[in-house]
């Protein structure tokens, strides 16, 4: 059965920006715009890059438990947060894999969620199975997402609301921008300073033609969007995360609270962090122009020890690079080793995390 794909509330305004479209996670989405990829991802790191992000998942856990009952869902954490403060987080599976990454937000009425496009249905129906009698779980099926991303972010922002300027990482607030009612966060998906704004679908396409207004701001597509996270060193469910690789091993031991166990996997996980895993993610700097796919064996004489899990062309670094999970003996900084592509052997070299450096609002 042939099902149609969806379209996010800019659909209109990313023809008439001349995008690209293709289906993604089963949203018609923009892939790139008329200067390119490699444009696109350089504006971003140069000045201010707006993305169109309505297909992800937003969610929210109503009730005085709510913190309670994600946080045994999770490594921990989730009942630290104070109103407005936001965690990256994981929801574990028994096996210690991962059902998938999230982003939790403590708002006054309890917790909002953001999950990823191509895990919603799934997220969704855990939850709703996992959930308490006591907290209530409601999809926020009205409201759209978009981001500014890039060192001109800020300035932007600023002009639209001085609360939502004003904040520091990771952290939200509720805002007005030109009449519509926004929540917005000092995040994102690229290592830049940046905001994420959840708002009504109906005032999305005038709110995000203010945005793109502005002089220093360009739309940006699906391409570049990836290529950024990459050298950024950010996981990409379906590639670095998936319900058979264990946070840990995609080197996410930051997330983790201290001394909490009561998560699903936790035995198999709290043993990898406290013994180290078996295989970890790591970073490659690719010899020549060749890029390294996403599934690319990874080989040390002849033997296969690994796969790289994202590779694509650094614009930043105007060279291919890529993450693999390695077994961890071969995944020294420095170590030389030799992808497969397309059964021609490519000279790798393990390096550090990210690429390039990010440059969040911390302080």
């Amino acid at each position: 059965m042939v099902t149609s794909s969806k379209q996010t509330p800019l659909y209109d305004l990313h023809l008439q920006l001349g995008a690209k479209m293709t289906t993604f996670a089963g949203y018609q989405m923009p892939v790139q715009y008329k200067n390119g990829i490699i444009h696109e991802h350089l504006h971003c790191r140069s000045q201010a890059g707006f993305f169109d992000i309505s297909h992800m998942g937003q969610c929210r856990i109503v009730g005085e438990h709510a913190a309670d009952a994600l946080e045994k869902l999770t490594p921990g954490g989730i009942v630290d947060l104070k109103p407005g403060a936001q965690k990256y987080t994981v929801l574990t599976n028994a096996e210690g894999g991962v059902v998938d990454d999230i982003i939790v937000t403590r708002i006054e009425a309890g917790l909002s969620l953001i999950v990823n496009a191509g895990c919603k249905d799934k997220d969704f129906a855990y939850l709703r199975s996992q959930l308490p009698v006591n907290c209530l779980f409601e999809p926020s099926n009205d409201l759209a997402l978009f981001a500014i991303q890039g060192p001109g972010a800020a300035a932007v922002m600023a002009k639209f609301s001085t609360e939502a300027g004003g904040l520091k990482f990771m952290q939200a607030c509720a805002t007005d921008i030109a009449g519509s009612a926004c929540h917005i966060s000092r995040s994102g998906y690229t290592g830049e300073d940046g905001f994420e704004i959840s708002l009504p679908q109906a005032d999305a396409e005038r709110i995000a033609r203010l945005f793109l207004a502005d002089e220093a701001v360009e739309p940006i597509g699906l391409g570049a969007r990836d290529t950024l996270r990459l050298e950024a060193g950010l996981c990409l469910y379906g590639h670095e995360l998936n319900e058979t690789i264990t946070p840990i091993e995609a080197g996410l031991q930051w997330i983790f609270k201290k001394g909490y166990s009561d998560f699903p996997g936790a035995e198999k996980i709290l043993a990898q962090r406290q013994n180290a895993a078996e295989r970890v993610r790591v970073g490659l700097l690719v010899d020549g122009r060749i890029p390294v796919r996403d599934g690319c064996e990874i080989v040390h004489q002849d033997q296969q020890i690994g796969y790289a899990t994202s590779g694509s062309f650094s614009p930043s670094l105007n060279r291919p690079v890529a993450m693999a999970l390695l077994d961890r003996r071969f995944a020294g900084l420095g170590t030389t080793l030799t992808a497969m592509v397309r059964n021609s052997p490519i000279s790798v070299t393990v390096t550090s995390l990210p690429f390039v450096p990010h440059r969040y609002l911390r302080r």
